[in-house]
């Protein structure tokens, strides 16, 4: 548990203003992969506040009372989002705290999830034609095995990614079997991106995946969050040049 801690970005389960009316939470450690070789993710959600205080909370993190006491001198929760199929374990708990706000689901989330969420979520399966389309883009990039779901905030220019790139602090790695993984699967900072296992996802898709790309860098965004490691707090246009290389450049 101690080496698992050293991943994270503490304070956990607590707002972090990064731009205006822009939050991220750093939650705990989740563990992903087959049983005989797991690996320890630390966790992220964004908050964005459009108007009328309405909250857009992408890939939620634990809801503990003191985060929640935080939510509410903020706004309330409207849309919360699974990006991913991969994204949605806590999902569940926000629906409970906040049932009028709506769920917005990446396609194949509902069936990966099976009864954790056994309740209707609406499809994030198009660019456009949601609630938020005034402030916030909304870029679905598909793949054989996963659909992910990028958002993009146009005030603050900063783009949410989940899993597109990750990007894990070499100091963080306390034992030679992560350093291992997350070099060889390229998600290493200084040099995150797209894991190797993932890229596969698009082998049969890799000019629509391009164009997505190239419309991210088009978008021009300051800030990059993601779901996994460190994330970039500038320079935003750049290293989605540097982390999409592998795809870019061929």
């Amino acid at each position: 548990m101690l080496q698992e801690a050293c991943l994270t970005y503490p304070p956990l389960n607590t707002l972090k203003p990064i731009a205006d009316d822009v939050w991220i939470v750093d939650g705990p450690v989740i563990r992903f992969g087959p049983a005989w070789l797991e690996m320890p993710f630390p966790t992220r959600a964004t908050i964005v506040r459009l108007a009328n205080a309405r909250l857009f909370v992408h890939s939620p993190t634990p809801l503990v009372p003191g985060l929640q006491a935080e939510i509410a001198k903020i706004g309330r929760p409207q849309w919360i989002i699974g990006p991913n199929r991969l994204h949605y374990w806590w999902i569940p708990d926000w629906h409970t705290a906040y049932p009028d706000a709506e769920i917005y689901l990446a396609s194949e989330t509902k069936r990966r999830a099976g009864r954790r969420l056994d309740f209707e979520g609406r499809s994030l399966d198009r660019p456009a034609g949601y609630p938020w389309d005034d402030e916030i883009a909304t870029l679905p990039i598909r793949g054989s095995y996963m659909t992910e779901v990028e958002f993009f905030h146009r005030r603050s220019r900063t783009l949410v990614l989940t899993d597109l790139i990750e990007n894990f602090e070499s100091q963080k790695l306390t034992t030679p079997v992560m350093r291992f993984l997350t070099w060889i699967g390229g998600v290493r900072d200084p040099d995150g991106s797209t894991p190797r296992d993932m890229r596969m996802t698009f082998s049969n898709s890799r000019p629509q995946l391009r164009n997505a790309i190239r419309k991210m860098i088009g978008w021009n965004p300051e800030r990059v969050i993601l779901a996994h490691g460190r994330w970039y707090d500038r320079n935003g246009q750049a290293e989605l040049r540097r982390a999409f290389r592998w795809i870019l450049d061929r």
